[in-house]
């Protein structure tokens, strides 16, 4: 996993709407970049909203966001949608993105194993260096672990 001093990741994606999403466009700029297991589901729900509600907020502190998961373009625009989401939401069904950073592993729930995406935040500064791992996401209060 993307460890605090590690550097951003060199990486391409398509976003809700099928535009190409590189890393570089970030540079100069701080980022968050939250992976979340599944759109829609009611824990990310809350994560996505949580971090839309206080998007100005986040953009006042100089951030920008970038929510990722393994769902189809279709998926997470439906997921964008329907919470008027203001940022981009990278659809990462190759896992490609998911495994650069190191968030696909193995998880427990309800006493079964399965491999997939740890709930995860990371905070780069404008020299695209990783400045906080964010592990244990509040989903219904995310922001406030970004911006106390």
């Amino acid at each position: 996993m993307i460890e605090t001093g590690n550097s951003l990741p060199t990486f391409e994606g398509t976003n809700q709407d099928g535009k190409t999403i590189k890393s570089s466009d970030f540079k100069g700029k701080k980022l968050v970049v939250f992976f979340y297991p599944k759109a829609s589901t009611p824990g990310c729900t809350a994560e996505a909203c949580n971090l839309n509600e206080n998007y100005e907020r986040l953009t006042e502190q100089g951030f920008q966001v970038l929510g990722i998961s393994a769902d189809s373009v279709e998926r997470q625009k439906k997921f964008h949608t329907k919470n008027n989401l203001q940022y981009d939401l990278i659809a990462d069904e190759k896992r490609e993105i998911i495994t650069q950073f190191g968030v696909w592993q193995l998880k427990k729930f309800m006493g079964k194993e399965f491999m997939g995406i740890v709930r995860t935040t990371f905070l780069f500064d404008e020299k695209g260096i990783c400045t906080e791992v964010i592990t244990k996401v509040k989903t219904k209060d995310h922001s406030s672990q970004i911006i106390p």
